[in-house]
C-alpha cells in the first residue's frame, strides 16, 4: 500500500522531523548562494589576458607572444590579467607603464631589480624575456 493520501506530513504528527528538514533545506540554499556569488564574482573578473593580434603577414610578432606567455606566468597575479591593477600592483594597461617609464631602461630596471613591493625578475627572466613582456604590455594592454 502506497503513502500517497494515507501518509501526511505535517508537524503535529512528526514534530521531530521538522528542524531535520529545516536544516537540510538552509544548507541546500546555502550552498546555492555559494555557488551563485562564486559565479558571479569569477564573472567579474578580467578573465585573462589579451591575445597578441595579427600582424601585416598574417601572424602574430613572435616577441610579444613570448611577452605575453611572462606577462600571463609573472606579471598578472598582480597587475591583473588586463593589466587594470589589483591592491598588489599599480595599472600598467592603456599606456600607463610608457607614462611612468618614458626611457625604457627605467621599465628595464623594475623588472630587473624590483621596486617597493615589486619583486626583481632579473634572476629568473631573461633579458630577451623582460624586453619582450615590456613590449607586451605597452603594444598590446
Amino acid at each position: 500500500m502506497g503513502c500517497a493520501a494515507a501518509c501526511v506530513w505535517d508537524q503535529s504528527r512528526y514534530p521531530s522531523m521538522f528542524p531535520l528538514v529545516a536544516v537540510g533545506k538552509a544548507i541546500v540554499l546555502g550552498s546555492i548562494a555559494v555557488a551563485l556569488v562564486v559565479t558571479v564574482a569569477a564573472g567579474c573578473g578580467s578573465g585573462s589576458s589579451p591575445e597578441v593580434g595579427a600582424g601585416p603577414d598574417g601572424t602574430p610578432d613572435p616577441v610579444l607572444v613570448a611577452g605575453r606567455a611572462v606577462y600571463v606566468d609573472r606579471c598578472s597575479s598582480c597587475h591583473d590579467a588586463d593589466g587594470s591593477g589589483t591592491g598588489d600592483g599599480p595599472r600598467l594597461n592603456r599606456g600607463r607603464l610608457l607614462q611612468a617609464y618614458s626611457d625604457p631602461a627605467g621599465a628595464v630596471a623594475v623588472v630587473a631589480e624590483g621596486r617597493d613591493r615589486m619583486p626583481a625578475f632579473g634572476g629568473v627572466l631573461t633579458a630577451d624575456e623582460i624586453d619582450a613582456v615590456l613590449r607586451y604590455i605597452n603594444e598590446v594592454l
